[in-house]
């Protein structure tokens, strides 16, 4: 044996720690969040990473204060909008770009993705001005078409790709059994795609529910805010006070529903990111 040939525990020795450093990288921000708002007002000067006492105060005025709960019933209400429009337009979508061979396919795939490399702020003024056309200004419907635009372009990509994999025969035999177009959509590519279906509705849902622009420019009144707007909202008793610890309570109860859904759907997250990734 070689003397500078390496041990072979240290490798993986390094491979752990430097998993753990990411882990710790990402995750501390949240920790640190959850650490802040469980201080009172005094706390928040204290260095200390577990609170000495902590306290639930911060939650409770973030509902009693401003009408949170509403706010958050807005983001559900916008976010699972925007994924079942996005999922229902984008499988049709794919299987006409995936499925169906016609001229210009090629040029209409590259326009829906140049779609998504506009920021916000160039649409921001055009979108305005349908918003208040549509007569949807300071209304939830004037949030669900905005987000679409955001997430439109992402999940039809996305599922293109997966459904150019299905086997044709599979198409083939249901068409010779007399099945329509939509019938073939969600009851036969479907539960295919469910993985990819369940990765890109959770993208497309945290996208929606962290939209703040749109939210802000399109919303006027209180009952029609949503989270992220809400939470920029939040003041303190008086003007030169920044309320810290509320802001960081309402940000740790805005983060959970999305912890919860990506360790829900895990699974089918990881076998839906990774399908077709290796041939044979």
């Amino acid at each position: 044996m070689s003397p500078y040939r390496l041990p072979k525990w240290l490798p993986r020795i390094g491979y752990y720690l430097a998993a753990a450093a990411l882990v710790l990288f990402s995750v501390f921000p949240f920790l640190y969040a959850i650490s802040s708002s469980l201080k009172g007002r005094t706390g928040l000067f204290s260095p200390e990473f577990i609170p000495a006492q902590p306290t639930l105060e911060n939650y409770l005025s973030v509902f009693r204060e401003q009408p949170f709960a509403h706010n958050l019933m807005n983001s559900v209400l916008v976010a699972g909008g925007v994924v079942l429009l996005s999922l229902g337009v984008s499988l049709m979508a794919a299987w006409a770009l995936g499925r169906v061979d016609f001229r210009g396919r090629g040029t209409l795939l590259l326009t829906i993705l140049s779609a998504s490399m506009f920021p916000q702020v160039a649409v921001l003024s055009g979108m305005f001005e349908l918003v208040r056309w549509a007569g949807l200004y300071d209304r939830l419907g004037a949030l669900l078409f905005a987000d679409l635009l955001l997430t439109l372009p992402f999940t039809v990509w996305v599922l293109v790709t997966f459904m150019k994999q299905l086997p044709k025969e599979l198409e083939e035999a249901a068409t010779m059994d007399g099945v329509g177009v939509f019938t073939l959509i969600f009851k036969i590519f479907l539960p295919l795609l469910w993985p990819a279906v369940a990765a890109t509705g959770l993208l497309a849902f945290i996208a929606a529910w962290n939209e703040f622009l749109f939210a802000l420019t399109f919303t006027l009144s209180t009952e029609q805010r949503t989270v992220p707007v809400a939470i920029s909202m939040i003041s303190g008793p008086s003007g030169y006070e920044l309320p810290w610890g509320s802001i960081m309570a309402a940000s740790v109860i805005v983060t959970l529903p999305l912890v919860a859904l990506v360790l829900y759907f895990q699974r089918l997250i990881v076998s839906g990111l990774t399908a077709g990734a290796v041939k044979g």
